[in-house]
């Protein structure tokens, strides 16, 4: 690997309700501790990062990175309705510091899929204040800490909805009665299908909203919530450029490498418009795309074409294709803006799979750039072993491995590896 420019951003990310810990304020806390949940386990105490950033922060940067890539929990910051706490913003004011002390440039994401309990109550990310209460909270973020923050995502994944849909896995349209549950929710994930209808309606009435009107950012129907998902994006790029005009604004996707097989043109083209295409007038002002990625998609006449017989899959079911990276990028610079991939990464118990995964996906990132593609930045997913959503702890993405009952962090081969990486900007050995 070569030709990564001056000033590229290496580093590793987290997301606040994944590592924090005692997010208890967000709608997911609720999901995952309403008996019937589809969730393995609960998020707890996470990682604890909220009380030890800096020892995480002083590691990252001893691996040799210059970049943090962490998200400001909603939640936390403005725990009720108009209300904002001076203790949260000193607390991600603190995690700011601790980045630019140690020389990593901090990537901060405004929004990465849990929500404050009180937006549920009105009308979550289907209600039509919704993008006026997150510009109003970005803006607070901005006044209060923007003159450390020189790179924001407002959104993570906005588009997740559509793509669990596509795989399968996603909300459809039809509703049931009042009582039920929307049909298809989490369909595809282990143990849904028994007692969901109630698990769904006791999270409505916990969240002060009902079963049908319940709209958390990822677990909703596409079209009931993309709409203020676009409208909060650009209401909140407003209010962040109103407060510092030099930050770096930009959203993030996530996006297979489509691939197409005979007959498959017309299916891909539907698919890639629904997940990227349809978004690009939203960002049309935006500074950066955030592209994430973690495998590639095969798409036949019929849509999506499941993994080829016998291939590696990782702990999430994906096909271990480190080269989707590379297909993704060629076809995200359809939006004509600079790119940092703000994920790309791969779950396994075999560290050495992961140093492979890593360097292969490197090697397609130095081809994007040796032909004229603008990337400046690749955060690898993730900095810690996490809470996985529905898959709780199970699946292992970090490079640093964290002891659920000591909270011991231990840093991986592949970590030492990636510092290494990014110590010689591209160059090993």
């Amino acid at each position: 690997m070569n030709g990564f420019p001056e000033h590229f951003l290496w580093g590793a990310a987290t997301a606040a309700h994944q590592v924090e810990g005692s997010n208890t304020n967000t709608d997911c806390w609720v999901l995952e501790y309403t008996p019937g949940t589809i969730f393995r386990e609960p998020s707890g105490d996470a990682c604890d990062h909220y009380t030890r950033f800096r020892e995480d922060i002083r590691l990252l940067k001893d691996l040799g990175l210059n970049a943090y890539r962490f998200s400001i929990e909603w939640a936390r910051v403005e725990p009720a309705d108009g209300y904002f706490s001076q203790v949260a913003l000193q607390h991600y004011r603190e995690v700011l510091e601790a980045c630019h002390e140690n020389g990593l440039t901090p990537l901060v994401t405004l929004h990465h899929f849990t929500s404050p309990r009180w937006l549920m109550r009105q009308g979550g990310w289907g209600g039509a204040e919704t993008p006026a209460r997150f510009a109003n909270y970005a803006g607070e973020v901005m006044k209060a800490l923007g003159d450390a923050i020189p790179y924001i995502c407002t959104i993570n994944e906005a588009n997740i909805n559509t793509i669990l849909w596509q795989l399968g896995f996603g909300l459809r349209r039809e509703r049931q009665p009042e009582t039920a549950a929307p049909v298809g929710i989490g369909e595809g994930l282990e143990g849904v299908r028994s007692g969901m209808s109630a698990w769904w309606e006791q999270c409505a009435q916990e969240l002060g909203t009902t079963p049908n009107e319940l709209r958390p950012a990822n677990f909703s129907a596409p079209d009931d919530v993309e709409p203020t998902l676009m409208a909060a994006h650009v209401a909140a790029r407003e209010a962040i450029k109103a407060v510092r005009p030099e930050t770096q604004v930009g959203i993030t996707l996530a996006l297979h490498d489509w691939q197409v097989l005979p007959g498959g043109e017309e299916q891909a083209e539907r698919l890639k418009h629904e997940a990227m295409g349809k978004w690009f007038p939203a960002m049309a002002d935006d500074d950066f795309f955030g592209v994430q990625n973690y495998s590639r998609q095969r798409i036949g006449p019929d849509g999506v074409v499941g993994n080829e017989e016998g291939v590696e899959v990782t702990q999430m079911g994906y096909e271990f294709y480190p080269e989707a990276l590379e297909g993704m990028i060629r076809q995200a610079a359809a939006a004509d803006l600079p790119m940092i991939v703000t994920e790309n990464g791969v779950s396994t118990e075999d560290d050495t799979r992961r140093v492979e995964f890593i360097d292969r996906a490197l090697a397609g990132v130095a081809r994007c750039l040796a032909d004229g593609l603008d990337v400046r930045g690749y955060m690898y997913w993730s900095a810690m072993d996490n809470f996985e959503w529905a898959l709780g702890y199970g699946p292992k993405f970090g490079i640093i491995g964290v002891d659920r009952a000591t909270q011991e962090r231990t840093v991986k081969p592949s970590a030492e590896h990636l510092g290494r990486i990014a110590k010689g900007n591209g160059v090993v050995g």
